[in-house]
């Protein structure tokens, strides 16, 4: 089955109003997800009523508030569309994995389970949004940070509760570091060329960092397969270096 096309609001109509529909089905949703944040943490991690659930939903309406703002000012069609729902789903599974982090019952089990499912929804929201036409720079954007801060969270874990290398940190910050590089030399911020290696890459750096929550990746085998994968974005990250330096005006 697919769906038709939503046409682009006209240029005049943004900054999208609260009353439009994607505005206000993403405020719907929001909710939603600090539900899940709730039963979830209470489950898995025992902090039902605990601060270190209070920091996840901090987090969680700090980055959907953020990703309306966005959509607000930036997103081009009529629907919000299946695939946002799902990213924004997403970032509250991303957040309750700060529950361990931030106090809760330390459960490896737990995190490994709930981090296979929020990486398996990676790529279901961008195929969601080819399938019903509303792909957008502004999906893409929010995917893309809500990966970024997976990795980040996912880093945290592996070190402070995994027992893993500090090595592992430097998977969560490639794109903060190239965020804040991009501060110093603007041409950085330029737009790239979809590539499948990036996605690859960036696929393959989540596993990983799921793999170092288990203490069988701890150790030598763990530290070569971190190594591995941090050679494998470096030359990712300087490939897009180089091209968005040669192609700068």
């Amino acid at each position: 089955m697919t769906f038709p096309d939503a046409a682009p609001r006209a240029r005049r109509w943004f900054p999208l109003r609260p009353t439009d529909t994607p505005v206000r089905r993403f405020a719907t949703l929001a909710p939603l997800g600090l539900a899940l944040i709730v039963a979830l943490g209470a489950w898995l991690f025992g902090a039902a009523g605990g601060l270190a659930l209070v920091g996840a939903l901090a987090v969680f309406l700090a980055g959907a508030a953020l990703a309306l703002w966005q959509l607000h000012r930036h997103h081009p069609h009529a629907r919000l569309g299946v695939a946002n729902a799902v990213t924004l789903l997403r970032l509250a599974l991303v957040s309750t994995l700060l529950v361990p982090l931030l106090g809760g019952t330390p459960a490896p089990v737990a995190i490994i389970a709930l981090a296979i499912i929020t990486l398996s929804l990676d790529g279901v929201d961008g195929h969601l949004a080819r399938r019903q036409q509303l792909s957008s720079e502004f999906g893409a954007r929010f995917d893309m940070e809500v990966d970024s801060a997976f990795a980040l969270v996912l880093a945290a874990l592996a070190i402070v509760i995994g027992g893993a290398s500090w090595l592992v940190l430097l998977l969560g910050l490639p794109r903060y570091l190239f965020g804040l590089a991009g501060f110093a030399w603007p041409w950085l911020n330029g737009a790239l060329p979809p590539r499948l290696s990036r996605k690859v890459i960036c696929v393959v750096q989540l596993a990983v960092l799921i793999a170092v929550q288990s203490p069988w990746f701890v150790g030598l085998f763990g530290t070569v397969l971190v190594a591995c994968t941090l050679a494998a974005l470096a030359w990712s990250f300087g490939r897009d270096i180089l091209w968005l330096r040669q192609s700068r005006a």
